[in-house]
């Protein structure tokens, strides 16, 4: 565990992650060299150019791309999900727009932008366990469907959706709609290949792996047409302007490497703090329920419900006692709404308010679930 303070336990690594060794060594690294814009011709520039042109190489390798013209760089997750919707929808002459209902806001916002501009957006439900079958989806595409996102794991119960049985689906019915699937939270601890997806469209966030902030990745398949949202520049061959953050982005990648490189290992020991917290907190109380529990999700989340305890109050008493946790995305953060999420998977607003997230992480401690676990019995017992 990666604290100042010893009694510190982070549980929510879904919302950011610290940065991962590699990252930082290459960040300190970049920043003493890579200070040229790498849109410049003298040698600082092409210094640059072709760190940043290395890291394009890296990131199509790691994430299976065909190509390194496939990966935009972005500023995050917001701006790659904001780029696919937006960017595919303004590329293409429908005027239709299907995401599911439990995407993030990254993805509901701008697609419920376009609707300002006189296009439709349908919305494909989930079930109570948070999945969203292909049915749901494929039942809302038409011959005027511009572009479709599903993501491929919730960031707030970490339910992991069947993306590639969804593109299936849709392909079947028409091959030329571009599919997005927000891949940043399933990234880390999934194997992740855009070939077996079938994605045309892909995001992810250099943050939630244990990159730097302010960095992210959009793939954007060879037969894939968008449109750039920001304006200004020529960079990203025409589709992302803005001078580009070279030492973020070669930091990124090496966090990606990271990653890929320890996905077994990192389900095996946040994993298992993650099964040991939600063992003890069942064992210690049984009313506690665990959200998705009946189907797939990822390895290091775990969301549950604890009757009787509003979410914010036990946040608050964690906090004190040095456990960090959250009651769903960073986003809401101090929202009095509940979870869309949440109510979308039928709770009502009195359950969805007393939901809390927990999330592992690659630097989690032996130890740190049963110490979590017990803090949360603890409170728990003490407010009833």
């Amino acid at each position: 565990m990666t604290s100042l303070n010893p009694r510190e336990i982070y549980l929510d690594h879904a919302a950011t992650t610290p940065m991962r060794p590699a990252a930082i060594a290459a960040l300190e690294e970049s920043f003493g060299v890579m200070y040229g814009n790498a849109s410049g011709q003298h040698g600082a520039a092409r210094r640059a150019k072709n760190a940043l042109e290395e890291a394009r190489e890296q990131a199509a390798e790691l994430i299976g791309a065909d190509r390194p013209h496939d990966i935009v760089f972005t500023s995050g997750g917001t701006e790659s999900d904001n780029l696919a919707i937006m960017g595919a929808a303004f590329a293409s002459d429908r005027r239709s727009v299907v995401v599911s209902s439990i995407e993030h806001k990254a993805v509901l916002e701008p697609a419920a932008s376009l609707t300002r501009s006189g296009y439709s957006l349908k919305i494909a439900s989930c079930d109570s366990n948070g999945f969203i079958h292909p049915d749901a989806v494929a039942q809302l595409v038409d011959s005027d469907t511009a572009v479709v996102s599903v993501m491929s794991a919730n960031n707030e119960s970490g339910s992991i959706q069947p993306v590639a049985r969804i593109v299936e689906r849709l392909r079947s019915l028409d091959n030329t709609i571009p599919i997005h699937t927000d891949a940043a939270q399933y990234f880390v601890g999934e194997s992740l290949d855009v070939a077996e997806f079938g994605v045309d469209l892909l995001s992810l966030s250099g943050h939630k792996f244990g990159g730097p902030t302010g960095v992210g990745i959009l793939h954007v398949s060879s037969s894939t047409q968008i449109e750039p949202v920001l304006v200004g520049g020529s960079q990203e061959a025409g589709r992302r302007p803005g001078t580009s953050n070279v030492a973020g982005i070669v930091a990124m990648v090496a966090a990606m490497g990271e990653v890929v490189g320890n996905r077994r290992g990192f389900r095996g020991t946040a994993g298992a703090e993650r099964d040991m917290f939600e063992r003890l907190l069942l064992e210690g109380d049984p009313t506690v329920t665990v959200t998705a529990g009946n189907g797939g999700r990822l390895a290091h989340f775990s969301h549950v419900h604890i009757p009787g305890v509003l979410a914010e109050t036990l946040l608050i008493r964690l906090d004190a006692a040095g456990v960090f946790a959250a009651t769903g995305s960073a986003c809401q953060s101090g929202a009095v709404e509940p979870s869309h999420v949440l109510t979308a998977m039928g709770m009502s607003d009195d359950v969805a308010k007393e939901c809390v997230r927990f999330t592992f992480g690659w630097d989690t401690s032996s130890g740190d679930g049963v110490a979590a676990a017990r803090q949360v019995l603890e409170i728990v017992r003490a407010l009833r």
